[in-house]
């Protein structure tokens, strides 16, 4: 037994060591035009649904209307379409920068397949690693709620929120 035990500290020491090498030696990609990691997005995606299927609302305190969408669009356009995008515009020189890639909000399915709990979880906390902020100190829980519904009903907006989403930023 104490040969395996042995064994196993020493492998351990070793994986730690070979990690501290890899990083001080600047072998680790961390320019965001750098080919990802191994197994990067794989642990970092388990991690990352493991919290929010934990911590997530499982409903909204507010239902969806179009006053709640006018409410959203205002804060998204303010505080996320620099990097999520907007309906009809293209990609920002900021969110093509980025990696992990930005999600753009308004292309394809955007993240209507996400509960608005779990996008809520997402702008109050911010994702480590990925650039996405936590709102939760710049924006009322009523925001978030409301950007949460805009998005998760982005499919089927009313015309006048979509008007005032397309608009250009300043």
């Amino acid at each position: 037994m104490r040969p395996f035990l042995l064994g196993f500290i020493t492998a351990f020491v070793v994986l730690i060591g070979g990690a501290i090498a890899l990083c001080a030696l600047g072998l680790v990609p961390v320019a965001t035009k750098a080919p990802a990691f191994p197994f990067e997005k794989l642990m970092t995606g388990i991690a990352l649904h493991a919290r929010i299927d934990k911590e997530a609302p499982k409903s909204a305190p507010i239902s969806p209307s179009p006053d709640v969408y006018a409410s959203g669009a205002s804060t998204y356009r303010m505080h996320c379409a620099v990097c999520h995008g907007s309906p009809g515009q293209p990609e920002s020189a900021i969110a093509s920068g980025m990696y992990p890639p930005v999600p753009q909000l308004f292309k394809g399915k955007g993240v209507t397949d996400d509960t608005p709990g779990e996008t809520y979880w997402k702008v109050n906390n911010g994702i480590r690693l990925t650039g996405m902020p936590g709102f939760r100190d710049s924006l009322t829980d009523q925001q978030i709620w409301q950007v949460s519904l805009l998005l998760a009903n982005a499919d089927k907006l009313p015309p006048s929120v979509l008007t005032t989403l397309q608009a250009p930023l300043p």
